[in-house]
Parts: structure tokens; C-alpha cells; sequence
């Protein structure tokens, strides 16, 4: 009896050692990976989106590593180099944009602005006095040029981890099955417990890619090319700027267009400012409503709250990546809860 007490005991103890062993092995494995990150995000991202394209690749060429590099090269191509050509863009615009901040403080055209309204020239008499606001514009045109200048010499990095990234992506792709065998055998969970786990994992990142970003890239078109047609500065820079903030719960382009259609109406362009004012509030806006819930749907299974949270979050979290790892941690976390609740509520049952 003595010798079975002891049995349990070190079999239980054995377990412990076992399981504390496993926990600090966890951690340092993701220590070793968080300097890798973002590239594991964008690839294993990337890999989720192109899925049913590399399967299609697969059927044509039978070889998993040619398969793979046709697949990972179509997508820099689909990809990387629109992003690189939209980077270089952007950074000319910013010059651009900064060096008409300049000019128009060095003019002095905002103060002539403010005093032909005498509506607003006592407003704008008292910002004067308490701001010094050619000061501060030419500080936020220096800002600009500065920003641009630093985000070019960041790009060896960049680089370096969209290398990192396609790399990677290769072999997501390549050895997918095999990973997802054995991802299916390490996870304590049954199989159709595991199976919803991979498909709430896909779903989040199709809702937050497609959703998101692909509304905010057609709000920021919109916006940008009604811009363009007005004839104001940099469009594209605007375009990509009201993109960045469609992305942002609460935020949105409408940050831009509001001032851009207020200065047109200070300007005298009553016209210009009437059609921003229409086509940023009625198309620019509207098209979150109707293009989201065909892009989202119920895929993310978020509400408002929780949704803008784990973004958010995310972002303040992870950096860039947590754009994607915000909302997938929160998912993948609720689905977790509705398995622990379903086996509490059996064990209950049986007992």
C-alpha cells in the first residue's frame, strides 16, 4: 500500500517538474522569437490569405518547394512591390507637403486668411498672441522632412524584415500540412475543439485584413482622389493619411477632409468646399456601411467594445504586428473560455 502511496506521489511530482519544465521552456521560446515577431506575423498572416492560391499553385506544380517559391515570389510581386513603390511616393509627397508649409508660413498667407473673415480675425488675432503659429507651423514642416528622412534610413531594417518575413513565408507555406499535424497532436483539446480553434484563428486574420484594411484602403482612395480632383497638395499623401486613420476605431478620414472643406470655405471655394463636404460625409463615410459587412461579416465575432480594445491594444502592445495579434489573442481567447465552460458544464452533469 505504502509502495503505491509512493508511486502516485512521485507520479504526481514527476508531473509537476514536468509541467513547470514545459512552462519555462515556453517562455523562453517566446523570448527567443519575439525579436522575430513581426515577421512571423506578416508571414504566418500572409500564408492564411494566400492559402487557397498556393493550393491552387500545388495542383499545377507537384514539387512542395517549387510550388512554394512560385507562390512566395507572385506574392512580392502582389505585395512588396506595390508597398515599396507607395513608400517612395509617400516620402515625396511629405517633402512636398512640408515645403508648401513653408511657403505659406513664410508668406504669411494664414494671418492675410484669418484677417479677410472678420468673423474668425479675432479668434485668429488671439491664437496669435498666445501661439506662436508660423513658429509652429515651420516646426511641423520640419517635423514632416525629418520624418521622411528617418523612415529612409530605418529602410535597412525594414528590409531586413521583409527578407525575414518572405522568408519565413516560404516555409509556412512549403510544410504547412506537416504543421498542422502537429499542432493538431500537441493541442489538449479535441479535435473538433481544435478545428474551430483553427478556424476562428483563419477567420480573424481574413476579417482583420480584408475588413480593415481593405475598407480603409478604398475609404482613402476615395478621399484621395476627390482630393486630387479639387486640385489640393498632395493627394496621395492625404489618400494614404485618411487610410491609416479609417483603421483606427473612433478615428477616421473624416480627421482630414473636415479642415481640408473648411479651408476650401475660407478660401472663398464655396463650390470645392460643398463637393468635399458631400462626397467625404455621404461616400467616403458611407462606404464603411456598406463594405464592411460584406468584407467582415460575423467572421471576427467582436463586439464594438472588445473589437477596438484588443486594436488598440494590440498596437500599444506588440507594435505594428499587434494590428493582427490584438484581435487574435481576444478570439482565440473567448473560443478558449466557451471550451473550459462546455467541459465544466458536462463535468457537472456527470457528477
Amino acid at each position: 500500500m505504502n509502495a503505491g502511496n509512493s508511486q502516485v506521489r512521485g507520479s504526481r511530482a514527476g508531473m509537476v517538474v514536468l509541467g513547470a519544465a514545459v512552462i519555462v521552456g515556453i517562455v523562453v521560446c517566446a523570448l527567443l522569437a519575439e525579436p522575430f515577431l513581426g515577421a512571423i506575423t506578416w508571414a504566418l498572416s500572409l500564408a492564411i490569405l494566400f492559402a487557397p492560391f498556393h493550393g491552387w499553385i500545388e495542383t499545377k506544380l507537384k514539387h512542395p518547394s517549387l510550388a512554394a517559391m512560385v507562390s512566395v515570389l507572385t506574392i512580392v510581386l502582389l505585395v512588396a512591390v506595390p508597398a515599396a513603390f507607395l513608400v517612395g511616393r509617400l516620402v515625396e509627397e511629405a517633402a512636398s507637403g512640408a515645403a508648401s508649409v513653408r511657403t505659406r508660413v513664410a508668406d504669411g498667407e494664414i494671418q492675410r486668411l484669418l484677417e479677410t473673415h472678420p468673423g474668425i480675425a479675432p479668434i485668429g488675432r488671439w491664437i496669435d498672441q498666445q501661439v506662436d503659429l508660423p513658429a509652429m507651423m515651420a516646426s511641423l514642416a520640419t517635423w514632416l522632412s525629418n520624418a521622411g528622412a528617418t523612415f529612409v534610413k530605418g529602410s535597412v531594417l525594414q528590409a531586413a524584415e521583409v527578407v525575414l518575413t518572405f522568408y519565413m513565408l516560404f516555409y509556412f507555406l512549403r510544410d504547412r500540412t506537416a504543421v498542422a499535424r502537429l499542432l493538431r497532436d500537441w493541442m489538449p483539446l479535441e479535435s473538433t475543439d481544435t478545428e474551430r480553434l483553427f478556424q476562428r484563428v483563419f477567420d480573424t486574420v481574413h476579417a482583420t485584413v480584408y475588413g480593415t484594411l481593405a475598407v480603409a484602403a478604398v475609404q482613402g482612395s476615395l478621399g484621395g482622389l476627390m482630393f486630387w480632383i479639387l486640385g489640393l497638395p498632395t493627394p496621395l499623401l492625404w489618400g494614404v493619411v485618411m487610410s491609416v486613420l479609417s483603421v483606427v476605431p473612433v478615428l477616421g478620414a473624416f480627421i482630414v477632409w473636415i479642415p481640408a472643406a473648411i479651408l476650401l470655405l475660407l478660401d472663398g471655394d464655396w463650390g470645392k468646399a460643398l463637393i468635399l463636404a458631400v462626397w467625404g460625409g455621404i461616400v467616403v463615410g458611407g462606404i464603411d456601411n456598406v463594405l464592411r459587412p460584406m468584407f467582415v461579416g460575423n467572421q471576427l465575432r467582436l463586439h464594438t467594445i472588445p473589437a477596438f480594445i484588443s486594436m488598440i491594444g494590440g498596437l500599444a502592445l506588440f507594435g505594428a504586428p499587434g494590428f493582427i495579434l490584438g484581435p487574435l489573442a481576444v478570439t482565440v481567447t473567448m473560443l478558449l473560455v466557451e471550451v473550459w465552460a462546455a467541459r465544466d458544464k458536462v463535468s457537472k452533469q456527470q457528477e
